[in-house]
């Protein structure tokens, strides 16, 4: 790999960015955090006294007009990605977009095409797929060690419903459990089975003392072969994130599917049990690691963007079961 590093800019001082993804911009190889951007000066000041870095933007604007930033990172609240990642693109700066990409597969589309448009890279900040035990799974799964694949149950809760200031609890600010947590089992299910669904059904209940967001969802997804992702996801219940992959002959489960500190797997078959332990390697790093190669050594993303417009299409048609108690079918 190329020594030359990819010069990051972060246009907001979020939890995500100041917790998780600035530390893991910096333990990277291939990636250093030249500049941060706030709309208040001294949240950025603040900010890049914490994490050393150079330069700290009163707006996003003047990030983006700085000629020495080649990437940004957008961790702003959902219903900014699209116009941001926008005018991003337009200053010629390639984009790491905090999931949800969008509030809908069609702003992702928009972005999409106006980042090829401007001749820069998108990607959406998954960070737990550039792990290697993701690609492990997958491996499992083609290798026919657990049989047939008859499923796939995932779940993502918590429990943040005292924090009634929280973003998450912003209708109009694309709040609600599907859109922070919900998109995750959806993604991996994609990912596992590297496939398309076909079809939606969820049903969740909404909070008026959250401005009406989903605070809990569970779903169906329906992919080809009668394959199904049954789903929950929360903001207002106990803690959890797993995943489970069963097979006709076995099963694969993880306990800390998507956050948490044991990144092992349990494969189990007939012929017994085993217990497969990864690498404490920082998922937020491996992703900066993962978009600077495609940028430095010309190689391509690993998750292409039309994966996000994919997913997306996934959440349209679960926020429009919720709405019309119906199925849904998913347009390829």
């Amino acid at each position: 790999m190329t020594k030359q590093k990819l010069r990051w800019g972060v246009l907001g001082c979020a939890d995500i960015a100041v917790r998780k993804v600035i530390p893991g911009i910096q333990k990277s190889q291939t990636g250093s955090v030249i500049a941060v951007a706030s709309r208040s000066q001294e949240k950025a000041d603040a900010a890049a006294t914490q994490f050393g870095i150079a330069r700290a933007y009163g707006n996003y604007e003047e990030l983006l007009a700085d000629r020495d930033v080649d990437a940004v990172y957008i961790p702003l609240p959902n219903h900014l990605h699209k116009e941001w990642t926008i005018r991003a693109a337009q200053a010629g700066k390639h984009v790491l977009c905090e999931k949800p990409i969008a509030l809908s597969a069609a702003e992702a589309e928009e972005m999409v095409v106006a980042c090829a448009k401007a001749g820069v890279l998108l990607a959406e900040a998954f960070m737990y797929r550039h792990h290697p035990r993701y690609e492990r799974i997958s491996q499992i799964v083609r290798s026919g060690e657990i049989g047939v694949i008859r499923g796939i149950h995932a779940t993502f809760t918590f429990n943040n419903a005292s924090d009634f200031g929280n973003v998450r609890y912003r209708r109009e600010w694309g709040g609600g459990s599907l859109y922070d947590v919900g998109c995750y089992p959806i993604s991996a299910a994609r990912l596992i089975l590297a496939d398309e669904p076909v079809a939606a059904t969820a049903v969740g209940f909404t909070s008026s003392q959250h401005d009406d967001v989903d605070m809990m969802v569970s779903g169906l997804v329906e992919f080809p072969n009668a394959v199904g992702l049954t789903f929950d996801c929360a903001m207002w219940a106990a803690p959890r994130n797993t995943l489970e992959v069963l097979g006709s002959d076995g099963r694969i489960e993880v306990a800390n599917a998507f956050v948490g500190e044991d990144l092992s797997i349990k494969v189990i078959t007939s012929r017994g049990e085993r217990v497969e332990a990864f690498p404490n390697l920082d998922a937020y790093t491996l992703q900066a690691d993962d978009f600077a190669d495609a940028l430095l050594n010309g190689g391509s993303l690993r998750f292409q963007p039309a994966d996000a417009i994919a997913n997306m299409r996934v959440i349209d048609a679960c926020l429009q079961s919720m709405a019309s108690r119906q199925r849904i079918e998913i347009a390829k």
